[in-house]
């Protein structure tokens, strides 16, 4: 019967996401008929047209990153919250992001340049948001061994991402006006700036990164029985602890060097899946945070677009407003969902 259910509402989410979709390239700042929209996507109108540019180089681009950041991040912050037992772990509260930025502002502002459009520029700063991810995971890791408690654990992230905040501050402030004007709408978090070459690289990375983790749905699974009883089902701990913290270093990392930190869909969208599904299986939460994610992602570039305004709202700004009151819904019902951890 559960599994019937389960099959409706992915049904559900992948029409609406697909909605959704079709939607984020028909809606913009430039109102372009319907009928041209379709004539553009069947390869009716000339590539060189204005209509042709804005939906093949810009709008359909930009929904592509929605489904990969809205398919990446909450992954992501499922396996944190596996991890750590906690249902407010996430890259964000973490400071996974906040090392993630760390990184990219070394590279960014020592150098004054963002995301240019040769594969040198674009790798310096995936490989430097992966690092920054991975090393502020390290230090949690290593912290966590002595800090039992999950709470102070969950501070002590808060703490140090605050932290590493301050030195990001500190590098703006010694750096060059037109660097950091770049650095600043980069925090902002923004779809719009992925070029084609950019998808090329990221789209198998997250694809290869997320089939992987599916088929290690099953060992995740046995971590939420306590590490002691998974150790006796012959789960090398050690072993997990690394590979969960490589994939979300690669998953917060790349996502974070393209798009900016985006805040809260890492923390909310686990917890919407197990709501929908009513399961702590990752099995069926792993694709279930996917397709979450990316309904909810395409929704909040939807509304960032403010047809009309001729302008796009900061993406983290419209996730923060949709994100924070349930992150803050989760801590106040934490007694119901204890039942998943």
């Amino acid at each position: 019967m559960n599994n019937k259910k389960h099959i409706i509402i992915f049904l559900l989410l992948a029409i609406v996401a697909v909605f959704f979709f079709l939607l984020d390239i028909f809606i913009g700042a430039v109102n372009i008929p319907f009928s041209e929209i379709l004539s553009v996507l069947s390869g009716r109108t000339d590539p060189d047209e204005p209509a042709s540019i804005i939906i093949l180089q810009s709008r359909l681009p930009k929904a592509i990153t929605a489904i990969l950041v809205g398919a990446s991040l909450p992954v992501a912050g499922l396996l944190m919250q596996t991890f750590f037992r906690n249902p407010v772990a996430g890259p964000d509260i973490l400071g996974v992001s906040a090392g993630a930025s760390l990184f990219v502002a070394a590279v960014m502002l020592s150098t004054g340049s963002i995301l240019g459009i040769s594969i040198f520029n674009t790798a310096s700063i995936i490989i430097s948001a992966v690092l920054g991810s991975a090393f502020i995971l390290f230090v949690i890791l290593s912290v966590a061994h002595k800090l039992k408690d999950t709470i102070t654990l969950l501070i002590f992230g808060i703490m140090f991402g605050m932290a590493i905040s301050a030195i990001v501050g500190i590098l703006q402030y010694y750096s060059e006006k037109g660097a950091l004007k770049l650095f600043m709408l980069w925090t902002f978090g923004s779809l719009g700036g992925v070029t084609w070459q950019q998808l090329i690289i990221l789209i198998p990375v997250i694809c290869m990164t997320i089939l992987i983790i599916i088929f290690y749905s099953k060992k995740l699974n046995l971590l939420l029985l306590g590490e002691k009883y998974a150790q006796s089902l012959g789960l090398n701990i050690t072993r997990s602890r690394y590979f969960i913290i490589f994939i979300t270093a690669i998953l917060t990392g790349s996502i974070t060097a393209f798009c900016g930190p985006i805040a809260f869909i890492g923390i909310a969208v686990p917890h919407i899946a197990r709501m929908l599904f009513k399961s702590n299986d990752h099995f069926i939460l792993i694709p279930g945070c996917i397709l979450t994610g990316i309904t909810i992602l395409l929704m909040c570039d939807i509304i960032s677009q403010t047809p009309g305004n001729g302008g796009v709202l900061p993406l983290n700004s419209i996730t923060a407003c949709m994100g924070a009151p349930f992150v803050i819904y989760v801590l106040w019902k934490n007694q119901k969902m204890n039942r998943y951890f």
